[in-house]
Order: C-alpha cells, then structure tokens, then sequence
C-alpha cells in the first residue's frame, strides 16, 4: 500500500478532493440546462456528462505520469498479458483491472447522454480510440511507459463491458436508422421539365 501511495497518492488525493467539485458541477449544469425536456433529464445528462470527464480523468492521468524508466513499445498482441502473468498473479490482476477500468466510465455514461453511442460495439471503439490517443502521447512524450496494443484492447473491452453495466439506461436508445429519401419517377420528370423550361 505504501508503494501505491507514493506513486498515486496525488492522484487518489486530487480525486477524492474532486468528488463534492463534481457534485456542485453537476448541480450548476443541471440548472442552467435548457435543452432538456425534464428536470430529470436535465440532471441525468449532466451528471452522465460530468461523470464521464470525472471518471476518465484520473485514470488518465495516471497513464500519462512519466517514470523513470526506457520506454517500450509492444504491438503483438496478448505479448505484454503474458510478460504480466510471468510477474506474479498480484501484479496481473492489477495491470489488467486497471486497464479495464480506465475507459469504464465513459463506456457506462456515455450511451447514456448519447443515443449515438448506444450499443457494445461503438463503445468498444470508442474505448479503443481513446486508448489509441492516450498509448501515442505516452510514446510521443516518451514517458517511460509501455505502450502496448494489449492497453488498447483492455481499455476498449473495459468501456464495452462497464456499458452493459449500463445497459438498462439506454437499450432502446439507439437512434433509428432512417429510411432514404427517395424521389418518385413521376415528380423526377416534373423537376427536369422545370428545369428546361427555365
């Protein structure tokens, strides 16, 4: 516990300081909403909104604090899971949870606010692609870190699986896929007829 505390205990301390700052943000947003048709909504929105950056920062942040250490770049996959199972079962399970918690509190909010984003497999890329950013700046700022494909595929089924947590609040959400617009031959004829007449 000690090691973790040299090592996030800013992070840990910046967050639980965070947690009634969120609460207040939410509230003030939820107020001042007027693109919501209920109170309600209004309230869900934005704490769906302020959960997800809330969430999603620290764990960020984390990732992206610099060791003092050569970085690594790892693209085969499942390489960098097995070079952690050789470390020792304690040090496994907290790479892998981690990774999958990264993204999860996007992955729950956001098909949530956004009916866009309502369904496993658009979280699982929205995940990936978050991942993506976060594993480049850690390679282009040369943090010292591994950046490995395995972290992309955790963080990405992290978000996939914390929106079936979710699953409740937005299954049915998804937006209908409209039917194309399609013109009549008749009415086709008429428009080219205008046309040439002008």
């Amino acid at each position: 516990m000690g090691q973790v505390w040299r090592d996030w205990g800013d992070v840990l301390l910046a967050t639980l300081v965070a947690v009634p700052v969120t609460v207040l943000l939410t509230a003030l947003l939820a107020r001042r909403r007027r693109d919501a048709p209920t109170r309600e909504e209004a309230w869900w929105r934005s704490a769906a909104e302020i959960g997800m950056v809330a969430g999603t920062l620290p764990w960020v942040w984390m990732i992206l604090t610099p060791r003092d250490a050569p970085g690594e770049v790892k693209l085969v996959p499942l390489v960098d899971i097995v070079d952690l199972a050789d470390d020792g079962a304690s040090t496994f399970v907290v790479q892998v949870v981690g990774n999958l918690l990264v993204f999860a509190a996007l992955g729950f909010l956001a098909p949530v606010r956004a009916a866009a984003l309502a369904g496993v497999g658009r979280l699982f890329l929205l995940g990936a692609a978050g991942s993506v950013l976060v594993e480049s700046l850690q390679y282009a700022l040369d943090l010292g870190r591994v950046t490995s494909v395995d972290d992309v595929l955790l963080n990405a089924s992290g978000a996939a699986l914390a929106g079936l947590l979710s699953r409740r609040w937005w299954a049915g959400r998804r937006p209908a896929p409209q039917p194309p617009v399609t013109v009549p031959a008749t009415s086709r004829a008429e428009t080219v007829a205008d046309q040439s007449s002008r």
